[in-house]
This record gives C-alpha cells, sequence and structure tokens, in this order.
C-alpha cells in the first residue's frame, strides 16, 4: 500500500516522455516490439525525449491517463473509480518508474526522489537490522547491497549476480568429489544399490530438465498427486542444507533420505535437485513443487523432524519456513507477469529482474535532480518490489499477484 497522501497530491505526466502511438514508430522499433504488439490493449510507447534510455511499453488505460496529466491536477475520478481499492499502489508504481511525477516541495518528483512519498507504512521494517524478519532476510538484504555496490550496468547480468547470490564455492574438493550425476547420486543415496533408490523408483518417473536432476510423481489412483489447478500458483519448497549435510550414511533415513521420505508423503508433484557439484552449491539445491501449500508446510514438518539440526545454507529472496534458513518457500509468478511470447519466469527469477531494475533506477537519479548521497539503491528496490505485491520484509509473496493477473 502507498503512503496514504500519494493520491491527495497533485500528479502530472513526466515531461521526460513522450507518447508514441505503436503504428508510428519506426519499423526498427515495431518489429522490437511485435511481441508486445499482441497484447490487444497495447497503446504504444513511451520515448525519452531527447533520446537516450530505454522506452517503456503502455497499455490504452496508462496512455490515457498520462495525456490527461499533461495538465497537472489530482487524480481524475474515473481512475480512482475504476481501480478501486488498488489506485494507490497502481499510481505508485506509475511513480516510482517515472511515467507520472508527484507534486513534492516546490516542484514535482518521481523514481528514487519519490521514496519518501512511495513508502508503505510498513518501510521501517526494512531499517538495518538485519535479524529481526529471520536469517533469510537478512541474508536478501545483503544480496541487495552486494549487488548496488557492483560497477554493472546490465540488467540482465546485474539480476543474476542477485540469483546466484550465496553460492559456494566451486573449489577442486567439490569438482573432485562430485563431478557429474552419478556421483551427485551416489552422495545422495539414490544411485543403483543406493539405500533411497528403491523408494525413488517406486514413488518417481525421472523426467528431462537442463541443469537439474529431476523426478516427477508416479501417478497413483487413492490420493494421486497432481499439478497445481490451471490458472493457480506452484508452491516451491526450497531445502538448502550444506552439500555435506545430504551425504549418505549408515542409516537409511538420514540425508537426502529425509528429504525424499517427506517430500514423497506429502503429495509433492515433482521435484529436481542439482546435477553436479555446481548444482549441490547453489543455495536453492533442491526444489520441490507442490499444487497447494498445505502439502509444502506438511513436507517442511517432515524434512525438519529429521533434518532440523543440520546446517543451513540458505535461499536469498524466498520465505524462511524452519530451521534457521534450511527451508524456505516461493510461488510462481502468474503467466501474465511475463512478456508476451517469453517462457514463464521462476520466482527468484522474477524477483531478481525486478530487483537489479529498481536498483539500477536509484543509481541515476540525476534526471530527478537528486543527490547519489541522498539515495540507497538497494532500499528503493526494496519499496518498488512491495507495490508488486510482495512482502519485503518477509519474502512472502501477496495475493495481489493473482488478482490482479
Amino acid at each position: 500500500m502507498a503512503a496514504p497522501d500519494l493520491l491527495a497530491r497533485d500528479l502530472r505526466a513526466s515531461p521526460l516522455y513522450e507518447l508514441v502511438l505503436y503504428d508510428r514508430l519506426p519499423a526498427a522499433q515495431r518489429e522490437a516490439l511485435a511481441e508486445l504488439a499482441r497484447d490487444p490493449q497495447l497503446y504504444g510507447v513511451l520515448r525519452p525525449r531527447g533520446g537516450g534510455g530505454g522506452v517503456k511499453s503502455v497499455d490504452r488505460d496508462t496512455a490515457l491517463l498520462f495525456l490527461t496529466l499533461r495538465e497537472p491536477g489530482p487524480l481524475p475520478a474515473y481512475v480512482r473509480g475504476a481501480l478501486g481499492a488498488a489506485a494507490g499502489r497502481t499510481i505508485a508504481r506509475l511513480v516510482a518508474d517515472g511515467v507520472l511525477e508527484v507534486a513534492h516541495g516546490n516542484g514535482f518528483v518521481s523514481g528514487p526522489a519519490a521514496l519518501p512519498l512511495l513508502a508503505a507504512a510498513g518501510a521501517a521494517r526494512d531499517g538495518d537490522d538485519d535479524t529481526r524478519d529471520g536469517r533469510l532476510a537478512a541474508l536478501s538484504r545483503a544480496a541487495l547491497r552486494y549487488a548496488e555496490s557492483l560497477p554493472i550496468d546490465e540488467p540482465s547480468l546485474l539480476a543474476w549476480r542477485l540469483y546466484a547470490f550465496n553460492r559456494l564455492p566451486l573449489t577442486p574438493r567439490w569438482r573432485r568429489l562430485l563431478p557429474d550425476a552419478a556421483a551427485v547420486e551416489r552422495h545422495l543415496g539414490i544411485a543403483p544399490g543406493g539405500p533411497h533408490r528403491r523408494q525413488l523408483d517406486r514413488a518417481w518417473t525421472p523426467t528431462a530438465s537442463t541443469g537439474w536432476l529431476s523426478w516427477t510423481a508416479r501417478r497413483s489412483g487413492r490420493g494421486g498427486r497432481s499439478a497445481a489447478p490451471a490458472g493457480g500458483p506452484t508452491w516451491k519448497l526450497y531445502v538448502s542444507p550444506l552439500p555435506a549435510a545430504l551425504v549418505v550414511g549408515n542409516g537409511g533415513d538420514d540425508g537426502f533420505g529425509a528429504v525424499l521420505a517427506a517430500i514423497t508423503a506429502s503429495g509433492a508433484a515433482q521435484f529436481k535437485i542439482g546435477r553436479d557439484a555446481a548444482g549441490l552449491l547453489r543455495p536453492d539445491k533442491i526444489v520441490a513443487y507442490f499444487p497447494s501449500f498445505e502439502r509444502l508446510a506438511a513436507a517442511a514438518e517432515g524434512v525438519l523432524r529429521h533434518l532440523g539440526g543440520a546446517p543451513a545454507q540458505g535461499v536469498p529472496f524466498t520465505s524462511e519456513i524452519g530451521g534457521g534458513g534450511l527451508l524456505s518457500w516461493g510461488v510462481d509468478p502468474p503467466e501474465s507477469e511475463g512478456l508476451p511470447g517469453a517462457a514463464p519466469e521462476s520466482w527468484r527469477l522474477w524477483l531478481a529482474h525486478r530487483l537489479a531494475r529498481a536498483l539500477l533506477a536509484a543509481r541515476a537519479p540525476a534526471a530527478a535532480g537528486v543527490a547519489v548521497a541522498e539515495i540507497e539503491p538497494w532500499r528503493f528496490a526494496l519499496e518498488r518490489l512491495r507495490l508488486e505485491g510482495v512482502d519485503t520484509a518477509t519474502w512472502t509473496p501477496g495475493a495481489a499477484l493473482w488478482k490482479e493477473a
């Protein structure tokens, strides 16, 4: 939710952009935006005046609002009526992205310069206390501060550095120990003849997956497992012990066996594991997919019964569910959040791309007339993501992501 007084202030269309109908763009730009043009609601783009920077695609409703607010004034009543309770957050997103500007002091501000006006009522939770919201919340803020310090201005590269944060180093020892998928299977006790192989074969079917060892649940008549309902969310459980905690031992229920037993009993639809040393050194080394949060929670409880004391690595930008970062969860965003024709993004990749763009926007506030020292990019990135419906104190995805999809 945006700050209460945002909608009480005058707004204006950003003078830094010109609105151009899609049909009137140069042929090269129309070709580059061909996928977006399949959306019947597309109007055109906002193009920086004087060149430079990227263009922003806009739908018909945003275009009408932009044209209406070429003369500064309050938010039109028709917009309030059409958006209802979502009006504050929708307008805050447009201000955060520099499409609209809001009256502040003796002028108008947008983007990082508007951060005090965009901040949610609970923004103070994102302070400097890195322990209050749990280990993974602290780890996520550390990832943002790290990315903020990097001399990278390419959004996709910065997003990758965020996504990969907290991977363990791929040392010569790990390369020797886990050179390939067969070695990983032996490490986990699921190689042929291993203590957990029979359980694996009885309940799971191998599936092809680039970079992963992946299995899909075998269907059974009674209590059969199923994927998420069409259009519904897919719930993801991240299991993140240090790799050494997964090694098979003398008991049949230790290491990975505890994870396998729990996700099997709770009705996971699919799970995957990193297929080599690099895969097991990433924080999200084991991911299980569920059709409901209730099944995910049951699996987490089962894992904790046996591995609750295992040393945790921890997956940034996920919601902690137990074990001091050992277990966490997320839910893949709806398909409407992606680009037309593009492959759906995973939860963490969706977050990383949005955080990276916000970090870069906050690094370059010259257009808004704000001194760089006045802005902490990581704080703006958190607020911009909160406007998407994510609780950035706990990294819990909000229902608004699906209500507005």
